[in-house]
């Protein structure tokens, strides 16, 4: 947990245009429109995030990581070896898609 404090920490000091590189391979339009379903099936309140997030999806991870996301936000337990890399995709999101308020 405290990793994780510090890697948004982190994360927060970093300009979001640093953000702004090109996947090789992008999620598919098929992936994000079922991300977005995932998304508001578990935060049906949350339209704006999970559109801004969705949105962000593909500056951020390819289509290979975004089953793995997918499946996460569907409930599918997340395996050691992707922890870093989610968490990272979290922060990183969670920075392009703050709310206003905050």
């Amino acid at each position: 947990m405290t990793k994780l404090l510090l890697m948004v920490a982190a994360l927060s000091l970093v300009s979001s245009g640093a953000y702004a590189k090109t996947i090789a391979n992008p999620p598919t339009d098929a992936q994000l429109q079922a991300f977005y379903a995932a998304c508001i099936h578990v935060a049906p309140e949350a339209t704006v995030l999970c559109k801004c997030k969705k949105d962000a999806a593909p500056k951020l991870i390819d289509a290979e990581f975004m089953d793995v996301v997918i499946a996460s936000i569907k409930g599918k337990p997340l395996a050691a070896k992707y922890y870093d890399a989610y968490n990272n995709y979290i922060a990183r999101s969670n920075q392009i898609c703050k709310p206003s308020y905050m």
